[in-house]
């Protein structure tokens, strides 16, 4: 009962801070969400990282988190190409955004409060481990290979390059602080101080989410995107949770990696997307219809994943 008290207390807290940020966007200049997501990209987030990895259980084979993440990747990827078979689309820039919004999730945003929320700190080093090893690298390195593939006509990127723009994501260098503090303690009021801001970030972080939703416009490619959300936030995380269930993972450990796999398309597809001029309504309507759709599929996690 608890649990689900936990559910239903985050639903309040998505609900308040997106419908907050929702509101804001209806009525504040676009470069205000700009300027708030610059801040979160190079110093919110990063510092929301660095405070609650110290308090993080970082024991056991948490490598395996990125493992999950490139599994899931790949599946989606497989996924899709295989309705893009099926079902051609009739330029293949959209073809690459669909497969991007197969495969990369709201890891960051939206998967870090939702599992904090749900199961606590104990997990967030297997959260933080999938999103950065797996996700980060995933969509603004691989992806951005991926997506210059599908358009010929952008200057194409080689592998280096790509991954060393996904590495000056400053997130990496607090992750390296967060490690580094691991082993110190702080006095109480500093350490409340410290959680409080964590959580502040977490809620800026969903009020931009707000923003950016009252800003996306187009509803297209309805049908695809359907297939698209179901693949990323349905068919991929009930495949990997029995095969992680049958390889003996369970409990919280193995809903936090549920979770992480099953978060709608990232704001990463419309990035990317944009930078290799690919099919941006497609993406935006991805992220858009992915996000009501959490309000779904949330509760079916946690009922076909359950934690005593």
């Amino acid at each position: 009962m608890t649990f689900w008290l936990a559910l239903t207390e985050l639903y309040g807290k998505l609900g308040a801070t997106v419908l907050v940020g929702w509101i804001l966007g209806q009525y504040l200049p676009r470069s205000v969400a700009h300027q708030l997501g610059v801040f979160l990209f190079w110093i919110g987030v990063p510092l929301g990282v660095m405070i609650f990895l110290r308090r993080a259980d970082l024991s056991g084979a948490i490598w395996v988190a990125p493992v999950v993440a490139w599994a899931a990747i790949a599946l989606g990827a497989g996924l899709a190409w295989l309705w893009s078979r099926y079902q051609p689309f009739p330029h293949s820039r959209s073809t690459g955004t669909f497969m991007l919004a197969s495969m990369f999730g709201n890891t960051g945003y939206l998967g870090y409060p939702i599992i904090l929320t749900l199961l606590g700190e104990e997990y967030f080093g297997w959260v933080i481990f999938y999103d950065l090893f797996g996700t980060t690298i995933g969509a603004y390195g691989f992806g951005s290979l991926f997506a210059s593939w599908f358009n010929p006509e952008m200057p194409q990127q080689s592998p280096r390059i790509a991954v060393l723009t996904a590495l000056r994501n400053p997130i990496w260098w607090c992750f390296g602080l967060g490690l580094g503090l691991r082993s110190l303690t702080f006095p109480l009021p500093i350490e409340q101080g410290l959680h409080t801001v964590g959580w502040a970030v977490i809620s800026a972080s969903l009020v931009l989410i707000g923003m950016r939703l009252s800003q996306l416009t187009s509803w297209q490619h309805s049908r695809s995107v359907g297939v698209s959300v179901a693949i990323k936030m349905l068919l991929v995380p009930l495949g990997l949770g029995v095969g992680l269930r049958s390889l003996g993972f369970q409990g919280a450990l193995l809903l936090a990696l549920v979770l992480q796999i099953a978060m709608p398309p990232a704001f990463a597809t419309l990035v990317v997307s944009e930078a290799y001029d690919l099919d941006r309504e497609l993406a935006v309507t991805a992220i858009a219809l992915g996000s009501l759709a959490l309000l779904l599929t949330l509760p079916l996690w946690l009922l076909i994943f359950p934690v005593p």
